[in-house]
């Protein structure tokens, strides 16, 4: 038990840190430790209170507004995709999906290092927003993972560090706090997890704050590089822990 209080806290210290950071990837980054640890619905019911946790705080230290018409396509795709998640939550190998976002993590990342060089998507308008509001709903629901697709998307579509600060961290607010809903109302929370709720707020709270702070001096460059950077390292841990189970399995 000890032990894994120890692995809790200190996922949610690094995530915390890179969701004030970044406005996103608590649950990416918490997951690559905790995903190893802990039975996959609790991991992903405190990837979710961990993660609107870190939403709240950073969105009082970095306010930046809301922008509804840009913000508001991305929401109601993802209010569509959050039962889909949560319908898939209980028959989720957790082997397989560290492996899927594990190779995701470890593909797309060092692939966004290059963004500059590759062509904005300049096509798909609201409709695009809205799957990728979908996506990010169908991850949330999953376990909390609602910025990393809509955050890949902003990407694409050229928006700068604010623009996409701003869709995200509001994205992922609202997303968060109707999978942390449906979880209650869906019994997926239970008494026997708040103590572990009693050790990640306190954990990430400090980091998350850290991170927000460094996020006002950092370049739109720099800003890309850390956060991609945290992510492969992310996605190379998740790997290291599902491969060498999926080899014994197919072996």
């Amino acid at each position: 038990m000890d032990s894994m209080v120890a692995v809790v806290a200190l996922g949610a210290v690094v995530a915390g840190f890179v969701q004030g950071l970044s406005g996103f990837a608590f649950g990416l980054v918490a997951m690559s430790f905790w995903a190893w640890a802990l039975e996959p619905r609790l991991a992903a019911v405190l990837v979710v209170f961990g993660s609107l946790t870190g939403q709240v705080v950073a969105a009082v230290s970095v306010r930046r507004g809301f922008h509804w018409p840009r913000l508001l396509p991305f929401v109601l795709g993802g209010l569509a995709g959050i039962p889909l998640g949560v319908a898939l939550l209980p028959r989720l190998d957790m082997v397989w999906f560290k492996a899927v976002l594990g190779t995701l993590l470890v593909v797309w990342c060092p692939a966004m290092l290059m963004a500059r060089r590759l062509p904005r998507i300049t096509a798909g308008g609201r409709i695009g927003d809205g799957l990728a509001g979908l996506a990010g709903g169908v991850m949330g629901g999953l376990g909390g993972f609602t910025g990393a697709l809509p955050t890949l998307w902003c990407t694409l579509r050229g928006f700068d560090k604010d623009a996409q600060r701003t869709v995200v961290q509001n994205f992922n607010l609202s997303m968060l706090s109707v999978t942390m809903a449906t979880y209650l109302a869906t019994g997926l929370v239970t008494r026997e997890m708040l103590p572990l709720f009693a050790v990640v707020a306190p954990a990430m709270l400090l980091p998350t704050l850290l991170g927000a702070r460094l996020y006002h001096g950092i370049s739109e460059a720099r800003f890309r590089q850390i956060v991609l950077g945290l992510l492969t390292a992310s996605g190379v841990a998740m790997l290291a822990t599902a491969l060498p189970v999926l080899a014994q399995r197919l072996a």
